[in-house]
């Protein structure tokens, strides 16, 4: 007799045909929104040269330390320069390089910098500056212990995670932030790519299955419902992107980048608050599969109740990580109203403090709504097995 595949080949085939169609998708769609891109005129940013040098001599240094910042030291130096990247490598040139207490490059001889170079009037090569360190071989080293980490604690769902993680941020930076520079509505835009990244994420990680399916349904829509809270209480508090710190200088570049700039505060807390709603509406899915394959005649109440308790316990943890990621980011911000005595009808009112309470509280919310949904989906999703009673416990 000819054998016919087993249901779990058939599946494998599904979730390989899904993940090719998946990177498809986003191949082409991310070609059709950067190949343009040559066409435009090149910024004042593009047209500057950067490259990597190291310091081969000190040639003068009259630098010294200041008692105000902690000891940084703060003067001039005059270095010597040698080229290692771009169309004049090779080239030593000398660099003035100033410190001060924010722009703070102490270079020594063997000093990898980053120095931006430009060409004058005699057609003659110079250092306009010395704006940072060559700090690229460290960030590089960090993502590669990280992915050595995920890899080899996690194995085939570490590369899997990773897989998911790349897709991720490609999705960022070759979707969403093309279509948001060319008009298209910021919210919408980032519902798309929750969309597309919780999808594709899971899918890497779980397969194709019922567990996959509640995850993502929850998911999305517990980010969807951080959205509208979000831009609800934006709303009515007035607030939106034009109130946060990186607003002047989009508005220089709206007129040529027709940049929707009023949505990007509710785009930025969908894609912000995306992680830990997926790590809770995972965690529920992934327990509630577990106790279906392991008592197949459980009632559909029972498994809510189950998963109602198990995000209980998940909830109030990852409330807390982006509670704490927020204020995190504003510390330096809290640290300056302490310090100006600010009063706290001033502190609460101000934008710095509103948009990241705003920010905090719209994921925290998105989260605790996620764990009725999941449970809600996996007990509907799930159904349990007819003819086989409930195990007692």
């Amino acid at each position: 007799m000819k054998k016919t595949d087993s249901p779990d080949k058939r599946l494998r085939l599904y979730e390989i045909l899904a993940s090719v169609l998946i990177f498809a998708i986003l191949i082409g769609w991310a070609l059709a929104l950067n190949l343009t891109a040559g066409d435009r005129e090149l910024t004042a940013a593009q047209k500057r040269m950067f490259a990597v040098a190291e310091v081969t001599d000190v040639l003068a240094d009259n630098a010294s330390p200041d008692t105000w910042t902690e000891g940084r030291r703060i003067g001039q130096q005059l270095l010597e320069v040698k080229v290692l990247t771009g169309e004049h490598k090779g080239a030593v040139l000398e660099a003035a390089n100033f410190l001060s207490a924010y722009a703070n490059v102490d270079a020594k001889v063997g000093t990898k910098v980053i120095v931006r170079l430009d060409v004058d009037e005699q057609g003659e090569l110079y250092v306009v500056s010395v704006p940072a360190y060559n700090r690229a071989p460290v960030m590089l080293g960090l993502a590669l212990i990280f992915a050595a980490l995920l890899v080899i604690i996690g194995r085939k769902k570490g590369v899997m995670a990773l897989v998911g993680l790349v897709y991720t941020l490609a999705c960022i930076w070759f979707i969403q932030v093309p279509m948001i520079l060319r008009g298209a509505e910021p919210v919408l835009v980032s519902i798309i790519i929750v969309a597309l990244t919780t999808a594709a994420s899971l899918l890497f990680l779980t397969g194709l299955s019922r567990k996959t399916l509640c995850a993502v349904l929850g998911c999305v829509c517990g980010v969807g419902v951080a959205g509208i809270f979000a831009a609800v209480s934006g709303s009515i508090s007035q607030l939106n992107g034009f109130n946060l710190p990186e607003a002047e200088d989009l508005v220089l570049r709206a007129t040529q980048d027709t940049v929707r700039i009023s949505g990007l505060l509710v785009s930025g807390i969908l894609v912000a608050s995306l992680g830990a709603v997926m790590d809770v509406a995972m965690s529920i899915s992934s327990s509630c599969w577990e106790l279906r394959q392991l008592n197949p005649g459980l009632p559909k109440a029972a498994l809510f109740r189950s998963g109602m308790n198990i995000g209980r316990d998940a909830m109030g943890t990852m409330a807390n990580t982006l509670i704490l990621a927020f204020a995190g980011a504003s510390l330096n911000t809290l640290l300056l109203f302490r310090i100006y005595g600010y009063p706290a009808i001033q502190l609460f009112n101000s934008d710095a403090i509103a948009v990241e309470l705003i920010r905090g509280l719209a994921g925290s919310i998105g989260i605790i709504l996620t764990v009725p949904l999941v449970a809600a989906l996996s007990a509907a999703l799930m159904p349990p097995a007819k003819g086989r009673p409930a195990k007692q416990r």
